[in-house]
């Protein structure tokens, strides 16, 4: 009998994505003798499940061999994701993992790119929120934040600074007092925003950047000081004001309009913004994809739509504009010329 390797089957989703769920029950490091028989009793009830644990293990071994190169002890890791950050993970980061590795063991060796790629401070950050979902906190200090659509942050308060690390996304802040004067800081990939007793949101990556690598800060009430990475200098933002920051600079300061915080309202404000580039904000706040024509992607759009309906914009658009809303599935849309 000729023994085929499962790195040329095909695999079934469905034993795949079991397959995934026992590998992250298994390194998260609190499995006993209980788990690994019953993971042995899953295996032998079906060759499907079998073939997928074998892609499972050639995947994993493929995965933890491209972390060596920089720890030795990625053999001891889920694909370098750490037992201790699974086990801290809540049920629903968990069920992230599952799916990118599941993903990886149906594709094989093209699944590796989608694990390499995983955003993993994004997934472990203290808060986040999902596709259409705004989330308010205050923070231990009473100051406020709230999270636009697939965002991510880190909280790093200590006895001499208050810190957030936005990951992805757009936040809001207004920040409290502090009786130990510590001051306030909002840290991205480019650079630092320091709060000078105010209001104020930070987007990563906004439409219209000069680089998809900066942020957009915007200031509603009091100043905020820039800080670029790789520039000793800081900018000042006053009121009313908006700029965006890459690592080597920050832009010169603009007229912040409604669109800059609307969102923490449930609010898209559009003010003669090309289709395509509208079409590619409204797709955040829903599930699936938004795809615009490029015949029409130039056309302008103003106005001021309700996020709680993404589909109601999408009618809303149709009946005003020369286009039509195209819908394989609620998650395919493609808006094409009427």
């Amino acid at each position: 009998m000729v023994v085929v390797p499962p790195s040329v089957l095909d695999i079934d989703p469905s034993a795949a994505r079991q397959a995934a769920q026992w590998l992250v029950r298994l390194h998260a490091g609190d499995a006993d003798m209980t788990v690994h028989a019953e993971l042995m009793r899953w295996r032998n009830s079906d060759p499907s499940h079998e073939m997928a644990w074998q892609r499972a293990e050639l995947v994993l071994g493929k995965l933890n061999a491209t972390r060596a190169g920089n720890s030795a002890e990625a053999g001891n890791t889920l694909g370098g994701l750490s037992a201790a950050a699974l086990r801290e993970a809540n049920r629903s980061q968990r069920r992230v993992v599952a799916r990118l590795l599941a993903t990886a063991i149906v594709a094989g060796p093209i699944g590796y790119g989608v694990w390499r790629l995983a955003p993993w401070h994004e997934w472990s950050a203290d808060m986040r929120t999902d596709t259409g979902e705004s989330r308010e906190s205050t923070l231990a200090d009473g100051s406020r934040i709230q999270l636009d659509t697939g965002s991510a942050v880190d909280m790093a308060f200590t006895s001499s600074e208050r810190r957030l690390i936005l990951r992805a996304g757009a936040i809001w802040v207004q920040t409290a007092a502090d009786a130990a004067l510590r001051p306030f800081l909002v840290q991205t990939a480019q650079g630092t925003v320091r709060a000078l007793g105010t209001r104020f949101t930070v987007r990563i990556a906004p439409p219209f950047a000069r680089t998809e690598h900066s942020c957009l800060i915007a200031v509603q009430q009091g100043a905020v000081e820039l800080s670029p990475v790789n520039d000793d200098t800081s900018v000042r933002i006053d009121a009313g004001k908006q700029a965006q920051m890459s690592a080597g600079n920050v832009g010169v300061p603009e007229a912040a309009g409604l669109a800059s915080d609307g969102w923490t309202h449930g609010v898209l404000y559009a003010e003669k913004t090309p289709l395509g580039i509208f079409a590619a904000e409204l797709s955040r706040y829903r599930p699936g994809i938004v795809r615009c024509d490029p015949a029409v992607a130039a056309l302008p759009v103003s106005g001021a739509f309700q996020l709680r309906d993404t589909d109601q914009v999408l009618a809303a658009l149709a009946a005003s504009m020369p286009i039509r809303i195209l819908q394989r599935s609620r998650y395919w849309v493609t808006i094409v010329p009427r």
